[in-house]
């Protein structure tokens, strides 16, 4: 695998990686600033489990390739 196919992969893994972040409701908008937050934090289930997990992968894999690409 050379440079520019693992720059091109990062670029890959960068963007669904800020999508599936922009994906994830923990916040409850801007009405935590004022603490109007009635929002209840449970366990994630079903597809907010699954882009959880599939958020954790993608960051990790950015991480391996970002060394690898670094190294050489």
């Amino acid at each position: 695998m050379n440079q520019f196919n693992l720059a091109i992969a990062q670029l890959v893994i960068g963007v669904v990686l800020i999508i599936l972040i922009l994906l994830q409701q923990r916040g409850g908008g801007m009405g935590v600033l004022g603490g109007a937050s009635s929002q209840f934090y449970g366990t994630r289930r079903g597809l907010e489990k699954t882009i959880f997990i599939f958020t954790v992968v993608l960051g990790i894999l950015f991480i391996a390739l970002s060394i690898i690409s670094f190294l050489i």
